[in-house]
Formats: structure tokens, sequence, C-alpha cells
């Protein structure tokens, strides 16, 4: 998603119930790692594409009942 001159990157986290954990908590430095570099292997990929000033690196996360609802949804600007 394209912010002005920021190309923002977003990591979607649902989690079913409320026994389960958070959906932050699989937003571990392994995940990080890997969305940065999901990022950069997709900026290479477009060469021909204006070069955003700035990333950003967002979170959201999804908390669903047990019928899939939505309970919660948070978003994190800058999460990483």
């Amino acid at each position: 998603m394209r912010l002005g001159a920021t190309l923002v990157f977003v990591e979607v986290k649902t989690r079913r119930s409320l026994r389960s954990s958070a959906p932050w908590d699989s937003l571990g430095e392994r995940k990080r790692r890997q969305v940065r570099r999901l990022a950069s292997a997709f900026l290479s990929e477009q060469p021909q594409s204006p070069r955003p000033q700035e990333l950003r690196f967002d979170a959201i996360g999804i908390l669903l009942d047990c019928q899939g609802r939505l309970l919660r949804l948070d978003q994190i600007e800058n999460a990483f």
C-alpha cells in the first residue's frame, strides 16, 4: 500500500478465540526478518517503479470468535 511517498508493508495476524495467543505473539524477530526480506525482493522486482522515499512496516491483529465474527481489530503503525 502506498501512502504518498511512503510504501507500507502490512503483516496481518489472525487468531480465532480468546483462549489462543494474541495475534502479536507470532510476530517475533524471525517473522520480521522474513517480511523485510520479502519487501526487499518486491522492490528489486520493480525496477521501473519510482522508489519510495520511505518504507513502513505495519501490523494488523485480528481476533475472531468461534463462529468467525470479528471481536477486535488493531493496527500498529511502524510495528517494526
